[in-house]
């Protein structure tokens, strides 16, 4: 176990900094809710401010002294920068070399090339499932729509059976896969096993992606039968690239860390011994942070170097990968004070008395408690982030496949039926130029899919392993 778990188990074990019963807990819980929620739609705060706001109300409406409840919020957002804000940043780093070497599109050109009107759908979702994995949700659409685009006017396709599992495929990752923010932050909050949760994310995904993808994308191209909009179709980002990277060597760089971590977790469960040799070299490589350095280190050369990047340039690239993350990780911190300011104020227990009187089963109940904040505050990672909090509790004494299984349920549940109130359903429907009532029947539905497949999956799991 890591010192930082160490230190949130230990931290998780205080005593609670308030004396209020779960009735009064019940309602500090709804109120400071309430308020992220109100400051995030109502206001249009930032959704920083707004669980900083959201966690000292919490503490208020607790009874907790405003001292402790800084002071909790101010320990959780540490912990949890401390966790995962390397990894983000790294994250950040690979997918701007994919993007800006023309990487990406060597993997995109690649397939279509090999794809045809029937296998055209699938190709869509390999190609958003292999570029999802290192990208921001956000990013991976700004890359990846042009190309949708232009395969739909090219090839005279429904937009949507092209579009759907594109998107389909970059949701998925975006909820279920690490090392994207929200399963990073669940998996750290739960004290969960990376490599396992992401074994058995790719596990839940496939089935999922399918289904939510190119399955799904001939209902919603009879549904919505719009052309790709020609004010949308940009010139490819990589055209002033005199050289791309290779295909085999691109895809190498984007699945190294996915190939450490799953090695170093394949050898914990088959070997079993921290004393021995091999283990102890692959829970070197195959930890998160140097699984992810290594792809940095290994792209600056596969990626940038082989796309004609100079010194300056590679440097550049990297400086700019990382301030647009500075959102992300300010919003994933808060995230991780509100867990903590939910945690010293007792909620933990409150949650434990609630689910052994109401025999409710930890995995739908955090599902469904992710479900809740996602329909509320229309952010994936806002409801990932709390889900965690609440439930952590309930992990404790968990085994390492259970407390996977509980990762992937919160992000099942933080994807369930975006709409008005997610900044990705605005974004997919000024990309797609579709209209509301369009979009809620796709972009939507699509979302829903994902996430009720996603728990279905992960209970059967439950139930076998």
């Amino acid at each position: 176990m890591t010192s930082l778990s160490v230190e949130m188990l230990a931290a998780d074990a205080t005593a609670p900094i308030t004396s209020a019963g779960n009735a009064q807990l019940g309602i500090a819980v709804l109120a400071g809710i309430a308020v992220i929620v109100l400051l995030i739609t109502k206001f249009k705060l930032h959704a920083f401010l707004a669980l900083t706001i959201g966690s000292l109300a919490l503490g208020a409406f607790a009874g907790a002294p405003l001292g402790k409840a800084i002071e909790s919020f101010s320990k959780g957002l540490g912990s949890t920068v401390a966790g995962v804000g390397v990894l983000i940043a790294l994250g950040a780093i690979l997918g701007k070399l994919l993007a800006d070497s023309g990487g990406g599109d060597q993997i995109v050109d690649t397939i279509l090339a090999k794809a045809n009107g029937r296998t055209m759908p699938w190709a869509m979702v390999l190609i958003a499932s292999v570029i999802g994995l290192p990208l921001f949700f956000e990013v991976g659409i700004v890359l990846l729509i042009p190309v949708v685009l232009m395969v739909a006017k090219r090839g005279n396709y429904s937009l949507m059976r092209i579009g759907i599992p594109a998107l389909a495929g970059l949701s998925v990752m975006h909820g279920l896969v690490p090392p994207h923010p929200g399963p990073l932050v669940a998996i750290d909050a739960l004290d969960a096993n990376l490599g396992i949760t992401l074994g058995l994310g790719v596990l839940v995904s496939i089935p999922t992606v399918i289904i939510a993808g190119p399955l799904f994308a001939k209902y919603a191209a009879r549904w919505v039968d719009i052309p790709a909009p020609e004010k949308m179709i940009p010139a490819r980002p990589s055209e002033d690239l005199e050289r791309r990277p290779g295909f085999g060597v691109t895809v190498f760089t984007v699945l190294l860390p996915v190939v450490l971590m799953l090695a170093n977790a394949l050898v914990e469960i088959v070997v079993d011994n921290p004393e021995n040799p091999v283990q102890k070299v692959t829970d070197v490589i195959g930890s998160p942070m140097i699984a992810l350095l290594a792809a940095v280190l290994v792209g600056l050369f596969t990626l940038g170097r082989a796309a004609g990047f100079t010194k300056e340039r590679l440097s550049s690239t990297v400086e700019k990968s990382l301030a647009p993350i500075a959102g992300v990780l300010m919003i994933v911190g808060a995230g991780g004070g509100f867990k903590q300011t939910l945690i010293d104020v007792g909620v933990g227990q409150m949650i434990l008395d609630f689910s052994e009187n109401w025999s409710i089963p930890t995995l739908l109940l955090a599902w469904l408690i992710a479900v809740a904040i996602r329909l509320a505050t229309g952010s994936a990672t806002v409801a990932t982030i709390s889900a965690a909090g609440l439930v952590a509790p309930l992990a404790v004494g968990m085994s390492s496949t259970e407390s996977a299984l509980l990762v992937l349920a919160i992000g099942a549940g933080s994807l369930f039926f975006s709409h008005v109130n997610d900044a990705g359903f605005w974004l997919v429907k000024e990309y797609f130029g579709m209209d509301v009532g369009q979009t809620i029947k796709t972009w939507s539905v699509m979302e829903t899919i994902i996430s009720v497949v996603g728990i279905v999956l992960v209970l059967l799991l439950s139930l076998v392993l």
